[in-house]
Formats: structure tokens, C-alpha cells, sequence
């Protein structure tokens, strides 16, 4: 006979028959039978072993699904700001990153090809605290997600920007060909080519063109951006400055917000002041508008015109000039109409009535371009912020410097780009 499964024999006397005691009863007279659980294990009453409980399991994983070792940097509490967050795994892959700050900004960046790290576009900022999520992979298939958490130190001084030209309603504005991106500082600017590094101009037609380093008027640091050339007529620009969480260096404190702006170029407009001749003529794409006869600074001494190239700055409508403001004594101090700003240091095209026995004849003004006030209506309808004046005449201050103004076009196309703090 063939028997299959587990046989179990016996040898010697057999086992005495007993009589099976009665079971017992309970208060209420009710049998009490025995459970599975009271009953004896089979394998225990023939001394075998039995296999353990699922609590009593001990699995020991394979090399390939041992868990993620998952570091993030920074750490802590207070942390130093400026710096990517960084992410690593060991033992596996990472899948996906996720960093987020309380206020649900999130910090971009991406996973290594080999997805053994990642590091975040943009820099921890001061003063913010961040979560960071990580799902990994071992290398036998195993998905699992991690967490940290930690804060950067607040800043101890901001740095902050005044930008031009600013962002006008929809779109933005619309400027001329001469106009530059010009950033000026609250606070001193040591790390230069890192806050360069942050300042990116997109244009509709790739426009080439350099950042300079420059002294602004004010005597604060400025950087500018132009091009090698005046810009195309209709191209689009768009300045993002990236900044938050950039550290601008000993003194100067950080930065924490970002910058835009956006405008359109407009027609390639150009003012040609010729001092000698006593002379303003607009030109506009390459054709010739007016000529306006004006009266310019008077030769011989303070109050002579700047020659070279100035940039239209700002259209300031009707103002009060005072010649103790800059540095004249008390030459003169009323309204002005019409009043076109060329520099920070106080030359403008304007509304001159006092002064129209010399328009086209002699320079007897106190430095600024004056004309008819006809003429001057009409032009200031005409121009707009950005319009280059390129003035030339044989007495004259000197060439409009780079912070005076927008004068950065009065440097040759190398002499600016040496400007950059990555050249």
C-alpha cells in the first residue's frame, strides 16, 4: 500500500485509554468547549516545530532592495541663504523632488541623468522656511518617499533696485532706439558677476548687447544693458532679474525679490542738436520731420551745453528750475514748460520764451536747449523716452558721461563690454 503525506508510527505499548473528564460548566450551567486556540498543536504534541508567526518573520532584503539613503543640503535651523538646495541618494534613484517654501513657492530644478542627485535652478532665500520631498527607487524596484525640513537666517540688511525704463499698462511701454536697461543699487555691490549672473535680457530678435558696471550720478553702483548698436525698431525686450536670495557682498546687504520689466522699441527716431548752428533737427527713419532753431549754453565757462550722446530720460511736463541745484549760484529759478530731461545733472530741452531773441542766432542759455514755446509744444508731442540727441558743437562741458544720464553710448562698443563683470 502506498501512502502519501506525513506518517506518523509508534512503537511500544500503547497509550492507556482514559476516560475523557467532563468539560466544565459555567455559572449559568452552560458547557464550556474547548477552542482551537486551547487546543494542543498537532506538531507540538509530536515535538515537531512549528513554523513561526508572521510577527516572528524575519526577511533579510537583497542587496538591490535595501533601502534609500537620502541626504539634503542645506540642513537645519537658520541656515545660511544663498545657496541651491542639493539632493542625493544612495543605494537607488531619486524620481522626483519636490522643495517648497510655507508662503508655496517652489524652488525648480531637476534630477541628474544617473538620478543620483539634484539641485535646485534658484537659491535658498533668507528668512524662509522649506519642506523637502523626495521619492526614491532602490534598485530592485522598491518606491518610497522622503521628508525634510529646514530654514534659512533672515537677512540682516536688503539691497533693493531702481529700475528703468519701469513697466508701463498691458504689454508694457513703448521706448526709442537709444534706451538701455539700467538698474541703479540702494547699497555698495562687491559681488558683481554673481548678481550678473542673475540679469537676463530676452529680446524678439536676438539683439546683441553687454551689461556695464558704472557709477551712477548719485554716486551709487548701477549696472546698464545696450546694445552694440541702437535697437531695431519694434523689438521686444524683456528684463528678468533674478535676484532673491543673491548676496551683493560686504556692506551691500541681500537681495530678496526678483525684478521684470518689459517694453517695445518704437521708431528709429534720432535728435540732432548741432550747437555751432544754433540748430535741432528731429529725423525720423532716416527722413527729416523739422528743424527748430534753439539756443544753447552759454560758451566760456559753467554753463555750457555736454556734446556727445545723451538719451531722452524722461518727459517732466512743467517744473521748477532752480540754478542753485546745480551748482550756477542763483541764475535763474521759475517754471519751465515743456521740459525734456537729457541728464541727471540738469540739462534739458525746454520751453525758452525768455531767451527767443537767440534762438538760431547764439548760444546764451545756462546749459540747456531752449527754443520757441510753438516749437517746443509740438516737439515734446513728438519724442518719447529713449529718443537719442546727438549733440555737437566746439565748446561744450565735454561728452556726457556714462552715469550721467544714459550716456554709455559715448563708449565704443569694446570699451563697454570690458564694463561686465564676466569679461
Amino acid at each position: 500500500m502506498r501512502v502519501t503525506g506525513t506518517l506518523f508510527a509508534f512503537h511500544g505499548n500503547p497509550r492507556p485509554q482514559h476516560p475523557q473528564p467532563l468539560a466544565p460548566r459555567t455559572a449559568r450551567g452552560r458547557t464550556h468547549r474547548r477552542s482551537s486556540r486551547d487546543a494542543e498543536s498537532p506538531r507540538r504534541r509530536f515535538g515537531l516545530p512549528c513554523p513561526a508567526s508572521k510577527a516572528e518573520t524575519k526577511v533579510t532584503p537583497s542587496a538591490d532592495d535595501r533601502a534609500v539613503t537620502v541626504t539634503v543640503t542645506p540642513t537645519g535651523e537658520r541656515t545660511p541663504a544663498g545657496e541651491p538646495v542639493r539632493v542625493t541618494a544612495s543605494g537607488g534613484t531619486l524620481t522626483s523632488v519636490t522643495v517648497t517654501d510655507t508662503e508655496g513657492h517652489k524652488l525648480a530644478g531637476k534630477v541628474a541623468a544617473d538620478g543620483r542627485s539634484w539641485v535646485s535652478v534658484r537659491k535658498a532665500v533668507p528668512g524662509a522656511a522649506y519642506a523637502v520631498t523626495a521619492t526614491t527607487r532602490t534598485d530592485g524596484g522598491t518606491a518610497k518617499t522622503t521628508e525634510a525640513a529646514f530654514t534659512t537666517a533672515p537677512a540682516d540688511k536688503v539691497n533693493k533696485v531702481d529700475w528703468r525704463p519701469g513697466t508701463g499698462t498691458g504689454t508694457g511701454t513703448t521706448v526709442g532706439v537709444a534706451q538701455p536697461i539700467s538698474l541703479v543699487f540702494d547699497h555698495p555691490v562687491k559681488n558683481r558677476a554673481e548678481v550678473e549672473k542673475q540679469l537676463r535680457i530676452t529680446t524678439s530678435n536676438h539683439t546683441e548687447g553687454s551689461w556695464g558696471w558704472i557709477r551712477d550720478w548719485s554716486g551709487r553702483d548701477r549696472v546698464d544693458w545696450r546694445p552694440k548698436s541702437y535697437w531695431k525698431p519694434g523689438t521686444k525686450v524683456t528684463l528678468n532679474a533674478e535676484l532673491n536670495g543673491t548676496d551683493s557682498g560686504a556692506a551691500g546687504g541681500w537681495f530678496v525679490r526678483d525684478y521684470t520689466t518689459t517694453f517695445t522699441i518704437g521708431a528709429r527716431q534720432i535728435v540732432e542738436v548741432d550747437l555751432d548752428r544754433h540748430q535741432l533737427t528731429l529725423v525720423r527713419d532716416g527722413e527729416t520731420v523739422r528743424r527748430i532753431p534753439v539756443s544753447g549754453g552759454t560758451p566760456g565757462g559753467d554753463k555750457r551745453s555736454w556734446r556727445g550722446t545723451a538719451v531722452l530720460m524722461a518727459k517732466e511736463g512743467t517744473i521748477n528750475m532752480n540754478s542753485e541745484t546745480v551748482g550756477l549760484a542763483d541764475a535763474y529759478n521759475k517754471m519751465v514748460d515743456y521740459s525734456m530731461r537729457l541728464t541727471w545733472s540738469g540739462m534739458y530741452a525746454h520751453a525758452a520764451p525768455w531767451n527767443a531773441r537767440w534762438f538760431g542766432n547764439a548760444n546764451r542759455s545756462s546749459g540747456c536747449i531752449g527754443m520757441s514755446d510753438a516749437d517746443a509744444a509740438w516737439f515734446y508731442g513728438q519724442v518719447r523716452p529713449g529718443n537719442p540727441f546727438e549733440i555737437t558743437g566746439k565748446d561744450t562741458k565735454g561728452v556726457v558721461a556714462p552715469g550721467n544720464g544714459f550716456g554709455a553710448w559715448n563708449l565704443s562698443w569694446t570699451e563697454w563690454q570690458q564694463k561686465s563683470a564676466l569679461r
